[in-house]
């Protein structure tokens, strides 16, 4: 299992990118799959079509999402959290995603810098 630790700028406030990450309307735009987000503690979550799913763990608004997400059929939990900080340009945003199996790496890590990330820097340009 490892560990990745990255750090992204988005010419956005804080509370657009967070409205971006927890507001199932807005997922759905920019990712252009189906999502479901429930904005509560402890409920299921589902995003690109059910491409990632696990469960909201904790939200502080504008500022916080945690989760754990789901891997394979063993459903090996790894956990997500996002922070998001008042930045000169927008936001910085800190990304801690642990325990992510190691034959997923590689393409977890690409993704959130192209999928995720990547996507959602294109909404706010």
């Amino acid at each position: 299992m490892k560990d990745l630790k990255r750090y992204y700028i988005l010419t956005a406030d804080p509370k657009d990118v967070y409205n971006a990450l927890t507001n199932q309307n807005m997922l759905e735009i920019w990712t252009g799959e189906t999502a479901v987000m429930p904005l509560e503690p402890n409920t299921e979550f589902s995003l690109w079509g059910g491409s990632i799913s696990g469960v909201n763990v904790e939200f502080e608004q504008d500022k916080k999402i945690v989760q754990k997400w789901f891997f394979g059929e063993e459903e090996e939990e790894s956990l997500v959290t996002i922070k998001l900080h008042p930045h000169k340009k927008g936001t910085s945003i800190e990304l801690r995603h642990t325990n992510i199996p190691d034959e997923a790496f590689d393409n977890i890590s690409e993704g959130w810098d192209e999928d995720y990330f990547g996507a959602l820097n294109e909404l706010f340009i």
